[in-house]
């Protein structure tokens, strides 16, 4: 393929973020979303155990844990003077493995809070799934996570043939488990020389922690989460007497700011009634002006958290997931 070396032109279609690009199904989903939010306590009037026991039990709604599939087992990793829990999906043929990372906020969410999505993926993909419950904040800050999420890829890395016949490692999360996706691939390049994970799946990920302007300028408006509960979220990962803006900004916590090259092919998926929209926008272009294969999936309406929705767009994002993760193992 030749390229015109006096010009590279790129356009993103700006009506996409439009309101009238938001279909009738999607409008109507946020308008209940937001009624049903608004009529209890957010998260940080309710606190991090009660939210978690009550998501655990189901009562959280959209966001409530799925029921536990038979598929899955959990295993203790011992990698880096840590043992780390993870959940695993094993189907009989394996072609390659998903690193999963979940996300809440690094305050709320469970490995196994997912189990019929993973289980689901494992068989249609016949993928190994391994999903990592990380340590959670505020009771265990920065870096306690991505310290976990490090372990477990050290470990998959070296023992991935062995125990699933495959060396194909995508890596993928949603939320804070797209930034700790993206922190997990730089620790694993700059301390590890490791550079071979075959893809990421990064969905409505958060990678600037001292706030993109979409997340500054959003606001107390409940769409899953606002201005208020990002700002509760970041200061129990990051103590602010320990982490001031500045500090937030180191590369290791706000990918963004990191130098991006050798990173793999990613899949970026975000939707424009997202308050953290412009880390994917930002992060997507930094992948790929760093030299990287990026694909960027921005859906009219999406909300945070919007392809667990019962509607088109989510059906969508998550059919163009799957095949982004399925054409990576394969080719």
């Amino acid at each position: 393929m030749s390229y015109d070396k006096t010009l590279a032109r790129y356009s993103l279609d700006p009506n996409v973020f439009k309101a009238d690009a938001i279909s009738d199904e999607t409008a109507k989903s946020v308008e209940e979303i937001e009624a049903l939010l608004n009529a209890y306590p957010d998260i940080t009037q309710i606190g991090a155990e009660a939210t978690r026991t009550a998501r655990k039990n189901g009562e959280g709604g959209v966001l409530a844990a799925q029921p536990l599939s038979p598929m899955g087992v959990w295993r203790t990793i011992t990698e880096n003077n840590l043992d780390v829990p993870v959940r695993i999906f094993k189907p009989e043929t394996i072609n390659g493995i998903y690193l999963h990372i979940h996300g809440g906020g690094h305050t709320i969410g469970s490995a196994d809070a997912q189990d019929q999505g993973l289980a689901a993926l494992a068989i249609h993909l016949n993928l190994a799934v391994i999903s990592v419950e990380y340590r959670l904040a505020p009771e265990n800050p920065w870096p306690a996570a991505p310290d976990d999420c490090e372990a477990v890829a050290c470990w998959l890395v070296k023992n991935s043939s062995q125990e699933f016949g495959s060396d194909k490692i995508v890596i993928g999360g949603e939320s804070a488990g797209a930034h700790l996706c993206a922190v997990t691939l730089l620790r694993m390049r700059d301390k590890h020389a490791y550079t071979g994970f075959i893809g990421a799946n990064l969905v409505y990920g958060i990678y600037d922690f001292s706030m993109t302007p979409s997340l500054r300028q959003w606001g107390e408006r409940r769409l899953i989460i606002n201005t208020p509960i990002c700002a509760w979220f970041f200061d129990n990962l990051l103590p602010p007497k320990q982490y001031d803006s500045e500090a937030r900004r180191d590369p290791d916590i706000s990918p963004l700011y990191a130098d991006l090259k050798d990173m793999p092919p990613a899949l970026f998926t975000v939707g424009t009634l997202d308050p953290i929209l412009d880390d994917s926008l930002f992060m997507a272009s930094a992948w790929q002006r760093a030299g990287n294969q990026t694909i960027l999936d921005i859906y009219p309406g999406g909300i945070h958290a919007f392809n667990i929705l019962p509607i088109t767009i989510a059906q969508k994002a998550n059919a163009n997931m799957v095949e982004f993760i399925k054409n990576t193992i394969l080719n």
